[in-house]
């Protein structure tokens, strides 16, 4: 909508452009000769520009190299420029700074993120939608080494998700990845509802009674993967934190089966108790984005999900713990009691483990090299359980492009 200034005691605002459900805009860069949207477009990051004079015939969107990508408006802060500055990357580039022409349409590469030993050339992504128990379409990031993987399948595949605050999991590139895929193992992000990448019904259609949407849709995407020969159960292992931790503490409960192992960081998963308790500082903030249990319906609705509450004399998938013991979000009794009930109450002799960080809070350690330590076990846990920990030759570095930059 727009209203100009000399019109501003009328308050007649003007529609600009209709109401897309499918597009979501986040940011408004505004200069001289034109304007910059930010937002979300079919699940992905995506920038537009137009011109004031004529939105709806010159608004276009930007494309970049790889459909399944992020993009976001760098800082403008020029209001004469002629050009923007903006940022991309995706599951086989790394992040790359650009300046965007909307007159020519043309991008030009500014700097891009160095990482050793790698060559883009090696790794391929794709994306695929996966139908839901009720219809939905899910979408699923995968990537994967060209040279390491069975075309046919099925690989060894390792499962991300997280599916609350309206968080968007993009598909983004991480060197921290790179040892699973170095070894096989191909990656998958599961973009469930209780996120925000497809706008704000996404995030709203998996809210207090519908939570457990975020956890079926989860498993729906892992029994695609089996179903469609890219991986088996014995072949599968998951990961999530934080309100990830809770989503892989709920998976484990619902289809133990699916799964051959589970990465469970900071998880929230005493829900009911932590949820009823409003001395806990983050407690009743929290409400508005799980319910509160000291009130029906939301009690009854959280109990069917609970991550401790459902724990049950069954077989379980190997789990790794992680969790520290200055957490402000999750206390770190709560993974401890989790692990704890996990031990007593499963069928199996599946390992549960628990690492406490006894000098770290939600976020791991602040230490870049620490944390390298950190993920390490993380990885060596899944490649161990994958069957897939053995030593690797790096390729050799593709060298950074020779960039001229003004910057």
């Amino acid at each position: 909508m727009s209203l100009g200034v000399d019109r501003a005691a009328d308050g007649k605002w003007k529609e600009v452009f209709k109401y897309k459900p499918e597009m979501k805009i986040d940011n408004v860069h505004c200069f001289k000769d034109f304007i910059a949207l930010e937002g979300r477009l079919n699940g992905f990051s995506q920038v537009w520009t137009f011109k004031p004079s004529d939105p709806q015939k010159t608004l276009k969107m930007i494309e970049f190299e790889d459909e399944s990508h992020a993009a976001e408006l760098g800082p403008n802060e020029e209001f004469e420029s002629q050009k923007i500055r903006l940022s991309y990357d995706s599951l086989t580039i790394p992040r790359r700074v650009y300046d965007f022409d909307p007159i020519s349409s043309t991008l030009d590469l500014l700097k891009e993120q160095p990482v050793p030993s790698y060559d883009p050339s090696l790794y391929a992504s794709e994306r695929v939608e996966v139908k839901a128990k009720d219809g939905t379409m899910i979408p699923l990031s995968i990537v994967y080494r060209r040279d390491k993987i069975k075309t046919a399948g099925p690989n060894p595949l390792h499962l991300y998700g997280y599916g609350s605050y309206e968080i968007s999991i993009d598909p983004q590139f991480s060197s921290l990845r790179l040892p699973l895929l170095d070894r096989g193992v191909v990656y998958a992000i599961a973009h469930v509802r209780g996120g925000g990448e497809m706008g704000r019904t996404w995030y709203e259609s998996a809210k207090y009674a519908q939570k457990v949407r975020t956890f079926t849709d989860f498993i729906d995407c892992a029994q695609h993967l089996v179903r469609s020969g890219k991986t088996t159960a014995d072949m599968l292992s998951i990961e999530g934190r934080s309100a990830g931790g809770l989503l892989v503490g709920a998976v484990v409960n619902m289809a133990p089966g699916l799964f051959k192992a589970a990465l469970a960081g900071v998880p929230f998963v005493d829900v009911m108790n932590t949820m009823s308790d409003p001395s806990i500082p983050l407690t009743t903030g929290e409400w508005e984005e799980w319910g509160n249990p000291n009130m029906e319906p939301y009690y009854s609705d959280m109990l069917r999900w609970s991550p401790y509450d459902n724990v049950a004399a069954q077989g379980y998938p190997a789990i790794f713990v992680a969790s520290g013991l200055y957490d402000p979000r999750v206390a770190y009794w709560e993974p401890a009691k989790w692990v704890q009930k996990l031990r007593e109450f499963k069928t199996d002799d599946n390992p549960v483990l628990l690492k406490m960080d006894l000098s770290a809070g939600h976020f791991s350690a602040s230490d870049r090299y620490r944390l390298y330590w950190e993920r390490s076990l993380e990885i060596c846990f899944v490649l161990d359980k994958l069957k897939c920990l053995e030593s690797v030759q790096l390729p050799p570095s593709a060298g950074a492009p020779e960039i001229k930059s003004n910057m």
